[in-house]
């Protein structure tokens, strides 16, 4: 099997995934609607400086992909239960390439879970300049990997019907630590979420005025959650592999 053709295969089963479908472009759109539109007017958002439109256009966004990104673990586990990778381990196709296809098919599924909120939040009245838009799509982007790590880990730990309610649980608790359904601007909440990669994907939102995202904390944060995320999903993949059939 050839990585194009595996990625046209993982692209189609998302696309058919109908409960991804929901929770990762139709639920975020429908609650950005819910909440951003009755306060379309508002120009600083408790305090941030952001208006309302913008500041939940990212954080929606930030939930929408942060389950998308997950979501690799429920293919994953789903998988091994019905031994579907262990069958293409018997193939030409690389382990590297199987994790790559999975991430850039996650990725595009946070693509499009950005597509749509970008274009949400034009229709309520957001308008930046190009340059803030890809800033702001590139810092989502990256602040995503430690989640795509995250969820090969859960795919690997997890069984079938477990991972689900884990992703969900998962995404809510770091959405809800992160800042999506409100601006965090100070005291223990604050200290909490500074040391979370969602508090930084919605911080992205700053772009939107003019600000430069993230600092040095940022980074180092992001950057530690990946590495961790990493070497703990190389362990479960490992571990997986290794373990001899009963």
């Amino acid at each position: 099997m050839s990585i194009l053709l595996y990625f046209r295969y993982e692209l189609t089963r998302l696309l058919r995934n109908r409960r991804l479908l929901v929770f990762s472009f139709g639920f975020p759109l429908a609650l950005y609607y819910a909440v951003a539109a009755p306060n379309r007017g508002e120009a600083d958002l408790a305090g941030s400086g952001i208006s309302a439109p913008v500041y939940f256009m990212v954080g929606l966004a930030t939930f929408g992909t942060m389950n998308a990104v997950l979501a690799v673990g429920g293919r994953i586990s789903s998988e091994r239960a019905l031994g579907w990778n262990r069958l293409l381990r018997l193939t030409p196709l690389p382990s590297g390439a199987y994790f790559r296809v999975k991430l850039l098919t996650a990725y595009a599924g946070a693509l499009l879970t950005i597509a749509l909120l970008y274009a949400a939040g034009a229709t309520l009245g957001v308008r930046l300049r190009f340059e803030d838009w890809a800033a702001m799509t590139v810092l989502l982007l990256v602040g995503l990997t430690p989640f795509a790590g995250l969820g090969v880990l859960l795919g690997h730990v997890l069984a079938s019907d477990s991972v689900g309610p884990a992703i969900g649980g998962t995404t809510a608790l770091l959405a809800l630590l992160g800042g999506t359904w409100f601006p965090i601007t100070g005291g223990t909440m604050q200290t909490i979420a500074e040391a979370l990669p969602s508090y930084w994907l919605v911080r992205a939102s700053q772009v939107g005025i003019g600000g430069a995202g993230w600092g040095v904390t940022g980074w180092a944060v992001v950057a530690a959650w990946s590495v961790a995320a990493a070497l703990a999903a190389g362990w479960a993949y490992r571990r997986d592999t290794e373990r001899v059939p009963a």
